[in-house]
């Protein structure tokens, strides 16, 4: 799990062919990998990936061609910047929200707009997507905890400030990139259970226990 929370940009040093997969090798800037180990978890722009290999300033990641399909992976070559986040310990502070780093689908950039020293975007999102983001809900996008401020059909805008610009990756985003959509996962959960009409049932031990019973 990841909270959402940039911890550095990084940039992709190659993209390596392997048996029809591809071996990502990512320069991981001033980012500390002394608490990392051979398979743990890093979130690239939002994806969760294994760390395969480990250098003093990077490391390698396979990406299956499923990832490389339905994501902004697929897209990447040497030199662009990525957001990278360690996985959250439990000790952590959950300054975002709760991100599991697997990609529901891709967004474009339809509009940035400038809004005093902040800047509002808006991103445009198939239906399957689409359903899940509300008004002041949460949403992450290329592994960035953002809020939602405005809902309009398939579209949202959220606001990001000069600080979430200048220490992700959106300084090099443009109208039309693709970008890496997560849902809040309480909204699939609540889904869930208003379609299937199974809510969860309270223990009678516990209604007695509490005088509802």
């Amino acid at each position: 799990m990841f909270t959402g929370i940039i911890q550095t940009v990084g940039r992709i040093v190659r993209l390596e062919p392997r048996g029809g997969d591809v071996r990502l090798h990512v320069d991981t800037a001033e980012l500390d990998l002394s608490d990392v180990q051979p398979g743990d978890s890093i979130a690239v722009s939002g994806v969760c990936l294994t760390a395969i290999t480990l250098e003093p300033r990077g490391f390698s990641a396979d990406v299956s061609n499923e990832t490389l399909s339905l994501t902004s992976l697929g897209q990447l070559k040497a030199g662009d910047p990525v957001n990278l986040e360690k996985a959250l310990r439990l000790a952590d502070r959950l300054g975002g929200h709760l991100v599991s780093g697997h990609v529901d689908g891709l967004g474009k950039v339809v509009s940035i707009t400038p809004d005093g020293r902040s800047q509002r975007w808006t991103f445009e999102v198939p239906a399957t997507i689409s359903r899940y983001i509300a008004a002041k809900g949460s949403v992450c996008i290329d592994g960035t905890s953002l809020t939602v401020n405005k809902v309009a059909g398939h579209r949202f805008g959220v606001n990001l400030i000069p600080h979430t610009v200048g220490h992700t990756a959106f300084h090099a985003r443009r109208v039309g990139d693709a970008v890496n959509i997560e849902v809040d996962v309480i909204a699939r959960y609540v889904e869930r259970l208003l379609t299937t009409g199974e809510a969860p049932k309270l223990d009678e031990a516990f209604l007695k226990q509490h005088g509802f019973a």
